[in-house]
């Protein structure tokens, strides 16, 4: 039986201050100015306020409908519109407006589409590079329901970082996840990981807690993710965004994060952020900046001196393309 939703405030280490600044101001004119709409705004992320006073964003296609229920994410479901074929486009010039030096890309899920949406991804990855050789390119990519082909079509267009999220552990998969299988997820990065020979490419995937997982299952799931060979995890607080969705059964503190992290980088993983506002695209260029690659070595974020506790070159709010975006 599911305990219920913890009740009163939240932490104090979940407590934001609101600090916005010339830069802040300038992205948001810009974004507007884009007809560009942000999960940063629509569900009040914590996080905007740093990530918007470096001016860089993550971009989100292929619509504004998931076909997916999954429990804890607030975009809309139901029957998605066709793609716009001109999204991958404007994405690309996007990031050119905005300075955009690791751009992260994500999506809904599509799965009434044979691809997933996987050429579009293919798609605005090279747009985004025709129009900013410079800049690295990060993909928050589906499980397009197993489909290897799939897969297949984004490493073509080859991506600096393929990050896929796990999300939970095994046992919470049919009431957090119910249209995905934690084994399949666990396939998609070990598909990933076999290509990483063809070019400098780094795996990645992220877990929300607070759901009723116990750390133990949270350090199994961090082995299976380890075995994949993924590179980089995430690892952050679950916040209900509303009172209809799971229901958060546990607060974990700054040194509980912490410990994860410590527990994780003995795992093998080659960085590691986690704590309490961690989201998946947030620091984005600091992961790969926190990674010591001889294949990365000519790449200008590995700079001389940098620590893990520095301040980033590029932190990342979530944007999506003429409509409305996921929390995640």
């Amino acid at each position: 039986m599911a305990k219920p939703k913890l009740s009163g405030p939240r932490p104090e280490w979940l407590k934001v201050r609101i600090r916005a600044d010339e830069t802040f101001d300038r992205v948001n004119r810009m974004i507007n100015d884009l007809g560009l709409h942000t999960v940063c705004q629509e569900a009040r992320c914590p996080n905007i306020f740093e990530c918007w006073g470096e001016g860089t964003a993550t971009f989100m296609i292929l619509g504004d409908v998931c076909t997916r229920h999954c429990g804890f994410c607030a975009v809309g479901k139901g029957k998605p519109l066709p793609l716009d074929p001109n999204e991958p486009r404007h994405v690309g010039e996007a990031v050119r407006h905005l300075g955009v030096s690791h751009a992260v890309v994500t999506s809904v899920n599509r799965d009434e589409l044979a691809d997933g949406g996987s050429q579009h991804f293919a798609e605005t990855i090279r747009w985004i590079r025709r129009l900013n050789p410079g800049t690295r390119v990060e993909v928050l990519i589906p499980d397009f329901c197993g489909n290897e082909e799939a897969l297949n079509n984004v490493l073509s267009a080859r991506p600096n970082v393929l990050n896929h999220n796990t999300e939970t552990v095994r046992r919470l998969y049919k009431r957090v996840r119910p249209d995905a299988r934690y084994e399949q997820s666990m396939q998609l990065l070990r598909r990933a990981h076999a290509r990483k020979g063809e070019w400098p490419l780094l795996t990645k995937s992220g877990l929300m807690v607070g759901l009723g997982e116990t750390v133990d299952e949270l350090l199994d799931t961090f082995h299976d993710l380890s075995e994949t060979g993924c590179d980089i995890l995430t690892v952050g607080q679950y916040l209900a965004p509303t009172p209809r969705h799971i229901p958060i059964e546990k607060y974990y503190s700054p040194d509980e994060f912490a410990g994860l992290r410590e527990k994780a980088l003995k795992m093998g993983f080659r960085y590691v952020e986690a704590g309490p506002l961690v989201r998946s695209s947030y620091h984005a260029g600091r992961h790969t900046r926190g990674l010591e690659s001889s294949d990365y070595s000519s790449d200008p974020i590995f700079e001389a001196g940098w620590k893990p506790n520095a301040a980033p070159s590029s932190l990342i709010p979530l944007v999506r393309i003429n409509g409305r975006s996921k929390t995640d």
